[in-house]
């Protein structure tokens, strides 16, 4: 048996993040820790960590549903089937964390694992811009660092003055710099066309992501019309909320670029098979969850570029730019930067959080 124990927080940002769905200033989830030993360990105590961070409002199960579904394992498990077998598929990011946290376990003592002497070394990270017009302020700190990819909060103010800003904001990236425009579904069609229209004559524009809400009547239709009517790429994001959306997007044969968030897919092995097959444009994203789920979404970031074997100038930047997002120092991931290393998120400390959670 396995033992399962987890511990609930409440962290508080830094600053306020400002999206379309309102102002966020605090996180809310679980770590999960599993301890166990098997026979190849030698009896060695082996441990892994996850993270259950819910987002209700993205629709994911809300903080209350996962805590029960931690609870109803009461506190053991034969293996990671037998736990995910026990909890309801509707609480994906309770499976996330159960699947990160066996997918990850290590030696407690004497782990030498050390970095990968193979594979991907680094990826490419795009850098996260406040909303309104505090994002003039903010990107000339961002290009000083190197980031040449930037993901700016839309949808957020009116849409006239956004897209002044957007013309301000173009004119101080240099050559070559891209910018992801992340409406969060405000959007709906009358104006996601005017944007859509705006980007096509910018080619600095790298995709717009989820301009019509999945709540939206008829969103489907829409993002699909829109995305056959104009030649700027769009992303779903909020109409990724689970392995079963991204199930009926695979069936519309969906052509766009797909923002997953590791955290919130469930277990993320089948559903990441299944993209890989239809070559989809994939960008791994954070949920803004601690270091615990970034380190399971950043080992599922590198092992995806390396099953692709694509050249580094083709991959799209990684949306883990967020850090420093906490006020408590150790639930932040590797500091933000234009790139992070294999090396950052496998020397990653999931422990110093839990002890500072006790």
């Amino acid at each position: 048996m396995w033992k399962i124990e987890y511990r609930s927080y409440r962290l508080p940002f830094r600053s306020v993040v400002r999206t379309a769905h309102g102002s966020w200033d605090e996180r809310e989830g679980f770590l999960i820790k599993v301890t166990g030993g098997t026979a190849e360990s030698g009896g060695s105590v082996v441990v892994g960590w996850g993270e259950a961070a819910p987002i209700s409002w993205f629709g994911t199960e809300t903080l209350a549903q996962a805590g029960e579904a931690l609870a109803g394992l009461k506190g053991e498990a034969r293996d990671l089937a037998d736990a995910l077998a026990r909890v309801p598929l509707e609480c994906g990011c309770v499976r996330a964390g159960l699947a990160a946290a066996w997918g990850g376990l290590r030696k407690s003592e004497g782990d030498d694992s050390g970095c990968a002497t193979e594979g991907v070394k680094f990826l490419p990270v795009a850098g996260l811009l406040p909303a309104g017009r505090a994002v003039l302020a903010a990107v000339a700190g961002r290009l000083e660092l190197g980031f040449r990819t930037f993901k700016w909060k839309v949808g957020v103010g009116d849409a006239a003055d956004e897209l002044r800003i957007l013309d301000d904001l173009l004119g101080e990236l240099p050559a070559g710099a891209k910018l992801r425009l992340d409406a969060n579904g405000a959007w709906d069609r009358r104006v996601a066309e005017r944007w859509l229209a705006a980007a096509a004559e910018r080619p600095a524009i790298e995709y717009i992501e989820q301009p019509i809400g999945p709540e939206a009547r008829g969103a489907e239709d829409t993002l699909r019309g829109l995305a056959e009517d104009y030649p700027v790429a769009i992303a779903l994001d909020e109409s990724l909320a689970g392995a079963r959306d991204v199930e009926r997007w695979l069936a519309a044969d969906w052509r766009g670029v797909w923002v997953l968030k590791p955290s919130l897919l469930g277990e993320p092995g089948p559903v990441l098979a299944r993209l890989a097959r239809a070559e989809a444009d994939v960008v791994f994203g954070s949920a803004l969850e601690t270091v615990v789920g970034a380190r399971a979404g950043l080992a599922l970031a590198f092992a995806w570029e390396e099953r692709r074997a694509k050249a580094a100038a083709e991959r799209r930047a990684l949306g883990y730019g967020v850090w420093p997002l906490f006020a408590e120092g150790c639930a932040n991931g590797p500091t933000s930067g234009p790139f992070v290393r294999r090396e950052d998120w496998e020397r990653i400390d999931a422990e110093a959080l839990w002890n500072v959670l006790s």
